[in-house]
C-alpha cells in the first residue's frame, strides 16, 4: 500500500470517527478518492508533491472518463477535505486545491408545454363528473396562477376571492403573494364549490380542494392525476405539476409580460431565478426565426 493510500485511509478514519460523518458520506469520499491515489501511482507523484496543475490534470482525466460536472464538484470537495486534513496534520506544506475552481454544472432549462399541449391537458378532465370537475378546477387554477403544487393543495376557501379574481398563495417561508385568476379558472372553482365540494367536504374543512372522502388533496394525489391526464391528452413529454408553473411563466413572457411582474407572480425572491425563462423564450424565438424568416 502506497503512502497516499495510507494517508487517505487515515483521513477517512478521521472523518468517520472524529468528524462523525455518516457512513454513506465517508464511503462516497472513499469511492471518489480511490481513482486519485491510482492516478498518483501511475504518474509517480508523491502526495506531498502534488501541485494544482496535477489536480487539474487529474480532474481533466476523470472528465474524459465520463465524470459529469456535478460528480467532479463532489470529487473536488473530497480532495479539499483530504488536503485540509493533511495540512493540519503537517503531512503536506500547502493545500494544492486552493487555486482550483469547481466545475460549473450546466444549468438545465425548464421543460415547458406548448400552448396547445396545455390546452389539451386542461380539456382532458370530464367536467360532467364530480372528480373531473375538481380536477379541471385544480389544473386551471395551477396554470392560471403559476402556483407550486404545495401552494395549490394548501389553498383554503378564504384564499380565493372569485369576485375580484385573485388567489392568495403562501410560498416558501410562508411568504404571501396575491396572483390574478383568469375567468376560466374562476368559473370552474365556483362550479366545484357549489356542485361537488359542498357535498364532499365536512363543515369543519377549510381546504379548497378535497377528495371524495372529504380529506384535503395531497401533492402525491395531484401528481398522479396530472400524469393520468397528460397521457389521456397524448402529451409525450415527461410531465409533472411543476411543468405547468414553468409553462405559466414562459407563456406570459412570450405574450410580452414584464419580467418583474412574472417574478412577483411566481414569488421568486431573486429575479435571476425568473430570468431562466427568458432563455426558454429565446429558444422559441430562435426556432420561429429559423423556420419562417427568409434568411433564418
Amino acid at each position: 500500500m502506497s503512502e497516499a493510500d495510507l494517508l487517505v485511509d487515515a483521513f477517512l478514519q478521521h472523518v468517520r470517527i472524529e468528524k462523525g460523518l455518516a457512513a454513506k458520506t465517508a464511503q462516497a469520499y472513499a469511492t471518489d478518492l480511490a481513482p486519485f491515489t491510482r492516478f498518483l501511482e501511475g504518474e509517480q507523484i508523491e502526495i506531498d508533491r502534488v501541485a494544482g496543475a496535477d489536480l487539474s490534470r487529474f480532474l481533466a482525466h476523470r472528465s474524459r472518463e465520463g465524470l459529469g460536472a456535478r460528480s467532479q464538484a463532489r470529487l473536488l470537495s473530497a480532495l479539499r477535505g483530504l488536503f485540509g486534513y493533511l495540512v493540519a496534520e503537517k503531512h503536506v506544506r500547502a493545500d494544492p486545491t486552493e487555486l482550483i475552481d469547481p466545475p460549473r454544472a450546466p444549468k438545465k432549462l425548464p421543460v415547458v408545454l406548448s400552448r396547445d399541449e396545455v390546452l389539451a391537458l386542461l380539456e382532458a378532465p370530464d367536467e360532467e363528473t364530480p372528480r373531473g370537475l375538481r380536477d379541471g378546477a385544480m389544473l386551471h387554477t395551477m396554470y392560471a396562477a403559476g402556483l407550486r403544487v404545495s401552494e395549490l393543495v394548501g389553498l383554503t376557501l378564504g384564499d380565493v376571492n372569485l369576485e375580484t379574481g385573485f388567489v392568495q398563495a403562501f410560498g416558501k417561508g410562508g411568504k404571501r403573494r396575491i396572483v390574478p385568476l383568469g375567468a376560466p379558472a374562476r368559473r370552474r372553482i365556483e362550479r366545484w364549490r357549489l356542485e361537488v365540494r359542498s357535498r364532499w367536504a365536512p363543515d369543519s374543512s377549510r381546504a379548497l380542494f378535497v377528495t371524495h372522502l372529504g380529506k384535503p388533496m395531497t401533492r402525491q394525489g395531484f401528481f398522479a392525476l396530472v400524469r393520468r391526464y397528460a397521457l389521456q391528452a397524448g402529451i409525450t413529454k415527461t410531465i409533472s405539476p411543476h411543468k405547468l408553473r414553468h409553462s405559466f411563466a414562459t407563456h406570459l413572457l412570450l405574450g410580452g409580460a414584464d419580467l418583474r411582474a412574472v417574478q412577483t407572480m411566481l414569488g421568486h425572491a431573486d429575479i435571476t431565478t425568473t430570468q431562466v425563462y427568458t432563455h426558454v423564450t429565446g429558444d422559441h424565438l430562435s426556432h420561429v426565426h429559423g423556420t419562417y424568416h427568409p434568411r433564418g
